[in-house]
């Protein structure tokens, strides 16, 4: 790391230095792209402004998918922090840069791997499965990874006496035990954008919009996906209010989603699902870390870089890996 960042970097986690106002910032990160050979991922719940200069937009899993194929010399990630981790595992050999290293994931804080790991040696003859909303080294300790948009078909390619630990989010391991009626052990974590959503005030809106489609994520409470008439990860959810005939969609995860199916679908009408707080709104404040700002100077600086154990990520790989092979097999 360049020495002249390390106390900015440690205090605020971003290039942090005064930027030209007569510049355009589009612009000038476009070239910076060409020259340094470098590609920008967004995942959907960036800032509309920072989705619009990605190179590819997407969840969990198609952000894994193209961090393992770009030929680009240097990722950087528009999303948070468990995102570059996975982009640096999936590609090593490559520069990976976040323009913000403040940018976390409750879901995956509250999943400490050391107690976890403590947690699977309770359960010695479980598969271990975990959700790619964690850690490099909660990865580490797992033996798939799955994101919301393959989850339930992974633990369904197993077989069908084959015993499993799922974590870390409780809500997503309940929708998939569910779906596929297996019995896991569920790790109790939580995402906190996806447990604030209020079902009187959803239950208003329907009343409000009747003929509203009600979708939602399945990292969401259990009372909340009763009530859904479609539930999906967020690139499901978009496809959803492409194909479907209805013009509202009441929509329940991160607000950044509404903004690609607003673009792909202008004529129709989204509205947030409201949360249980009348002050509260349902943006990840994560993820909103991020900035055009930060974007530029992390690409001009090359700073901050996401740099992970070479142990860990070998013991990452694998595991994400298999997720990405069962995916593809499975034409997901």
């Amino acid at each position: 790391m360049d020495t002249r960042f390390d106390t900015v970097l440690e205090a605020k986690g971003y290039i942090d230095l005064p930027i030209d106002p007569s510049i355009d910032l589009i612009a000038e990160i476009q070239r910076l792209k060409k020259e340094k050979n470098a590609v920008i991922l967004a995942h959907y719940y960036q800032e509309s402004e920072i989705q619009d200069i990605a190179d590819y937009i997407g969840d969990s899993l198609g952000l894994s998918q193209q961090a393992a194929k770009t030929e680009a010399d240097v990722i950087l990630f528009a999303g948070v922090h468990f995102m570059a981790e996975t982009a640096k595992i999936l590609s090593p050999e490559k520069k990976v840069l976040l323009p913000d290293l403040k940018a976390g994931c409750s879901l995956s804080d509250s999943c400490p791997p050391h107690l976890f790991a403590k947690f699977k040696e309770q359960y010695p003859d479980h598969l271990v499965i975990t959700y790619v909303n964690c850690t490099a080294e909660l990865k580490a300790l797992s033996d798939i990874v799955c994101t919301s948009s393959n989850a339930v078909q992974i633990v369904e390619s197993l077989p069908k006496d084959q015993k499993i630990i799922f974590g870390p989010d409780r809500n997503l391991g309940a929708y998939v035990k569910k779906k596929t009626g297996r019995d896991l052990v569920l790790w109790n974590g939580a995402c906190m954008v996806h447990e604030i959503f209020s079902q009187d005030r959803i239950n208003g809106l329907r009343a409000e919009y009747p003929t509203a489609k009600f979708i939602a994520h399945p990292e969401c409470e259990d009372h909340i996906l009763a009530q859904a008439d479609y539930i999906g990860s967020t690139s499901g959810m978009l496809k959803y209010t492409i194909e479907n005939s209805a013009d509202t969609f009441i929509v329940a995860t991160e607000s950044g989603i509404l903004h690609q199916m607003q673009k792909a679908s202008p004529s129709k009408t989204f509205i947030p699902a409201p949360p249980n707080n009348l002050c509260a709104c349902n943006d990840c404040p994560h993820m909103k870390l991020n900035t055009l700002e930060k974007l530029y100077n992390c690409l001009h600086y090359e700073l901050p870089e996401v740099v992970l154990p070479a142990d860990v990520i070998q013991r990452a790989q694998k595991p994400i890996e298999r997720m990405l092979e069962i995916s593809e097999r499975l034409g997901l």
